[in-house]
């Protein structure tokens, strides 16, 4: 993996807290959680220490939610990380889903869900047509 963390601070032991900051309002998304246990298991990897948990800071509320990194929220970085490198070897994507989480993506336009969603249900009412 490799990226860069909003923030990473050390509590009074060294203990270091990976803290993502995000712009909407406070609330527990998954794909948040996920992106901080990476950040954590990165910082493992190169200080060498526990990173328990971490911070996520939302703007619009201007409030925190502390994330425990547990064991059960590594092994779903570690299977989203199989998952992708996957998709880089054999260069097959999913489709996009075309759902609320497309309003707030940073490449929705280049993927285009709303455009490849017509797309898929056109073709799938054309495979029905000739069920008739």
């Amino acid at each position: 993996l490799s990226g860069k963390a909003d923030a990473v601070e050390f509590d009074d032991d060294g203990t270091p807290w990976p803290v993502e900051y995000k712009h909407g309002a406070r609330a527990a998304r998954r794909h948040d959680d996920l992106q901080l246990c990476a950040q954590g298991m990165c910082l493992e990897e190169m200080l060498n220490r526990d990173v328990p948990a971490g911070a996520i800071f939302y703007h619009k509320s201007r409030r925190w939610r502390e994330v425990e990194l547990s064991e059960p929220l590594r092994e779903e970085v570690r299977s989203v990380v199989r998952s992708i490198r996957e998709m880089l070897l054999t260069g097959v994507l999913p489709p996009p889903v075309a759902d609320a989480r497309c309003r707030q993506c940073s490449l929705q336009d280049d993927c285009e869900p709303a455009l490849l969603k017509a797309a898929a249900d056109a073709q799938s009412a054309q495979d029905g047509f000739g069920d008739v």
